[in-house]
C-alpha cells in the first residue's frame, strides 16, 4: 500500500525527467487526430483477433477426414488438406504464442533506441507476410512456422500500442480508450468465426488467409510512411548520426577539389580504420541492450503494485482460459445443452464487448486512479466470480445462463482497468516493457496451461467442482 500511494502521490510527469515531451503529442497539423489514430490501433487489433478466430472456425480449420462403416469422408479445411492429427491442430490454435512471447520483450526494449511507431511498421509487415504465406502453406511445419511468425509480428503492436493511446487520450477517459482499444479482442474473435466460416466455405480455407494480409497491408505500409510519433518518456531518435558511406565519399571529393590528393587519402584511409570497428561496435550495441533490458526488468519486477496486479490478471486469465475451452462442454454435462458452443460463444463475446466498454467508462467516472482501479478490480472481480460460481448451483438451464451472463459481464470490465494500472504503475519509459511482460505472464501461467490443467482436475473431481474452485481462486486471489 505505501508504494501504491507513492506512485499516486507524485505526478506522472515527475517519476522520470520528461523526454521528448513534444514529440508525444500528435502535431496539429497532422491528419493523425487523437481519435483518428485510436481508429487504426482498434482496427488493427480487430483484424489481429479476426485472424484468432478464423483459424479456429469450422470453415478455415476445417475437420477430418473420417470413415464409418466402409465408407470415408473426406475431411474439410486445415485439417482436411493436412491430415492433422488432434495434436497438431492444438498446436496450430496456439503456435503464435512462441513468436509473440519470445517477440514482445525485445521490441519493448528496441522502443529505447529506435522510433516505437517505425517498430510497429516493422511488427505489421511481419504479420502481413507470415499470414500471406499460411495461405500458400502446403504442409503441418509450413504453416505452424507461419503461425509463430504471425505472433513476432503482433508483438511490436501489443506492446506498443496502448502506450500510444494512453499519451493521447484525454486525461479524464483514459480507461475509456483503452477499455476500446480492447473491446476489439472479443469483437475480433467473433466476427473471426463468421468470416472464416463464410470465406472458408465459399472459397477454400486458403483466401481467408490471403484476405486478411490484404486487409491488414496498407496499416503496415503507414506504420512507415506517416510522420513518426514519439512515446513519452523517449528521447527522439536520431537517425542523421549515422555515418554512411555516401556522406564520407562526398567529403572525400570535396576535400581532394580544395586541399588535393594527400587529404583525401587521408579521409579514405580514416574511414577504412573506423570501419575496421563496425564488427565491434554492433557487439558493444547488443550488449548494451540486453544490459539495459535486465535493469529494466529488474526495476520492473521490483515494483510491487506491477506484481500485484499482474498476479491478479494471471488469475483473471487463468479462469477465463479454462472457462472458455470448459464451460460449454460442462453445460453440455450438466444441462444437457444441445448448442452449448453457441449459447457460451454468443454469452462471451456481448459480455465480453460490453463489459470491456462499461469497467473503462466506470472508472473514468470514479477518477482514473490507480487506487481506484484496484477497488473496481476487486469489487469487479469479485462480484463476478461469485456470480460464475453460483451459476453451476441452478438446477434451472436458464438460472444458470443468466447468472453466468452477470458474472461474465463483471469479469470482462477488469480489462480497462487492469491495463490502465499496468501502463501508471511505471515511470514512463518502463510502459511499453510492463505491458510486454504483463502479457507474457498472463500466458505462460495464465490461459495456456488452464485447460490441461482443469481436464487433470476432472480425473478426481466433478466437473462442476472444478470450474467452482477456478471461480472462487479467481476473485481471492485478485482481490
Amino acid at each position: 500500500m505505501a508504494q501504491q500511494q507513492e506512485h499516486e502521490g507524485k505526478p506522472e510527469s515527475s517519476l522520470e525527467p520528461d523526454m521528448g515531451t513534444n514529440s508525444t503529442m500528435i502535431p496539429s497539423t497532422s491528419w493523425f487526430t487523437p481519435k483518428r489514430l485510436l481508429a487504426i490501433f482498434c482496427v488493427i487489433n480487430l483484424l489481429n483477433y479476426l485472424d484468432r478466430g478464423a483459424i479456429a472456425s469450422n470453415g478455415v480449420n476445417g475437420s477430418q477426414r473420417t470413415c464409418e462403416g466402409g465408407t470415408c469422408k473426406s475431411g474439410t479445411g486445415i485439417q482436411g488438406d493436412f491430415n492433422l492429427n488432434n495434436f497438431e491442430d492444438g498446436v496450430l490454435s496456439s503456435a503464435f504464442m512462441v513468436g509473440l512471447l519470445v517477440a514482445s520483450p525485445i521490441f519493448a526494449s528496441l522502443a529505447k533506441s529506435v522510433n516505437p511507431f517505425r517498430l510497429i511498421g516493422v511488427g505489421l509487415s511481419v504479420w502481413t507476410l507470415a499470414t500471406l504465406c499460411c495461405g500458400f502453406s502446403f504442409n503441418f511445419w509450413s504453416i505452424a512456422v507461419c503461425r509463430m511468425l504471425v505472433g513476432v509480428g503482433e508483438a511490436s503492436f501489443i506492446s506498443l500500442a496502448a502506450p500510444f493511446i494512453d499519451d493521447n487520450a484525454p486525461v479524464s477517459q483514459k480507461t475509456a480508450w483503452l477499455a476500446i482499444f480492447y473491446m476489439c479482442i472479443p469483437a475480433g474473435y467473433a466476427i473471426g468465426y463468421i468470416y472464416g466460416g463464410l470465406v472458408g466455405n465459399h472459397f477454400g480455407w486458403r483466401y481467408g488467409f490471403w484476405v486478411e494480409a490484404i486487409l491488414m497491408s496498407p496499416f503496415a505500409i503507414l506504420g512507415f510512411v506517416m510522420k513518426p510519433l514519439q512515446l513519452k518518456g523517449f528521447a527522439p531518435t536520431d537517425s542523421e548520426k549515422a555515418l554512411t558511406l555516401g556522406t564520407v565519399a562526398s567529403e572525400v571529393s570535396d576535400v581532394g577539389a580544395s586541399n588535393g590528393k594527400d587529404e583525401a587519402l587521408s579521409l579514405k584511409a580514416e574511414f577504412r580504420d573506423k570501419s575496421s570497428h563496425e564488427p565491434s561496435r554492433s557487439k558493444c550495441t547488443i550488449l548494451d541492450q540486453f544490459s539495459r533490458f535486465l535493469k529494466d526488468m529488474k526495476e520492473l519486477l521490483l515494483d510491487k503494485v506491477f506484481v500485484v496486479n499482474v498476479l491478479g490478471y494471471i488469475a483473471y486469465n487463468f479462469v477465463i482460459g479454462a472457462y472458455s475451452y470448459w464451460g460449454p462442454k460442462a453445460g453440455y454435462s450438466i444441462y444437457n445443452m444441445t448448442n452449448a458452443d453457441m449459447m457460451f460463444g454468443g454469452i462471451t463475446v456481448v459480455c465480453g464487448i460490453l463489459g470491456t466498454v462499461a469497467g473503462g467508462f466506470v472508472l473514468d467516472f470514479m477518477t482514473n486512479t490507480i487506487s481506484n482501479a484496484f477497488k473496481l478490480l476487486s469489487i469487479a472481480t469479485f462480484i463476478g466470480g461469485a456470480c460464475c460460481f453460483g451459476a453451476f448451483l441452478f438446477k434451472s438451464q436458464y438460472g444458470f445462463l443468466a447468472l453466468f451472463a452477470v458474472g461474465e459481464l463483471l469479469v470482462f470490465a477488469t480489462q480497462g482497468p487492469v491495463n490502465y494500472v499496468c501502463l501508471h504503475c511505471v515511470k514512463p519509459s518502463l510502459r511499453p516493457l510492463s505491458m510486454a511482460m504483463s502479457t507474457v505472464a498472463i500466458h505462460i501461467f495464465g490461459d495456456v496451461p488452464s485447460s490441461p490443467l482443469v481436464g487433470l482436475m476432472q480425473v478426481s473431481f466433478f466437473k462442476l467442482y472444478s470450474l467452482q474452485f477456478l471461480s472462487g481462486s479467481n476473485y481471492f486471489s485478485t482481490t
